[in-house]
Formats: C-alpha cells, structure tokens, sequence
C-alpha cells in the first residue's frame, strides 16, 4: 500500500508521463524523418523530370509537405521542452498553433478567395492566436519585472 501513498503515487505518474512523452518524441522524430526523406526524394525527382510543370499544383503540394514537416518539427520541440521544463509553454504551442492555420491559408486552393466567410474565419483565427501569444508575452514580462522588483 506504500504506492497509494500520494507523493510515491505522484512520482509515479510523473515517471509514466515522462516515458509517454519520451517515446512520443522518438515516434515524432522517426515521422520527421521518414517525412523528410519522401520529401526530398519527391522534390528531386520532379526538379529532374523536365515534364514538370511547377505551376500545375505541384509547388503547393511540396509547399504543403514541408510546412507539414515544420509543423511536426515545432510539436517536438514542445515535447522536448515539456521534458526539459516539465510545463508545457504555451507561448510554443501557440506559435505551433499559428504555423498550423498559416500553413492552411497558404495552400487554399485556387477559388477559396471567392468565399468571404471562410476567409474572414481565417483572419479571426490568426488574430485569436497572435492575441493570446501577445497576451501571454505581456504576463510573462510583468511577471519578470516584477520578480526582479522584489
């Protein structure tokens, strides 16, 4: 009954929360370069083939995959930064989060400029995002000045 003491209980579950976000990040890191790799065989393979025609979706498309990459990139660092701080830091996920709609906006299909309501969503969404990030950085400084106040 010594593990349903609450502080060997509480070590345990960190220990558990640890290794989950180990091996989460040994996963993330493999996909990446898995992803990595298909991507620079694909961008290759099409710059080599002279019937490529960049303009017919295909850069949108590589364009996609790699802001993808980059994406999964930022999430690793938010697990990694989780193991190293043991906090999640918002203002990471955050930025993972605006990468995210950004890479949407740029690869909309040609068209979607003629839908206002989809457009205007996206511009809310960028502006919520940027707004919490600035309202986090502002609480974050407070907080410094006044702890070196102290």
């Amino acid at each position: 009954m010594r593990f349903l003491n609450d502080d060997n209980f509480l070590s345990g579950i960190h220990g558990y929360e640890r290794l989950l976000a180990k091996l989460l990040a040994l996963l993330l890191a493999v996909v990446i370069g898995v992803g990595t790799l298909e991507l620079l065989i694909e961008a290759i393979s099409k710059t080599v083939s002279l019937q490529t025609n960049w303009f017919d979706g295909s850069l949108i498309k590589l364009l996609d995959r790699l802001l993808l990459i980059f994406i999964a990139l930022e999430v690793l660092q938010n697990v990694t930064a989780y193991l190293r701080d043991q906090v999640v830091q918002i203002e990471l996920v955050l930025l993972t989060a605006l990468t995210a709609v950004a890479r949407k906006v740029i690869v909309l299909p040609p068209g979607t400029e003629n839908k206002p309501a989809l457009m205007a969503s996206f511009g809310l969404i960028v502006v919520g995002i940027a707004a919490a990030y600035w309202l986090v950085l502002m609480a974050r400084r407070n907080n410094q000045v006044n702890s070196a106040n102290h």
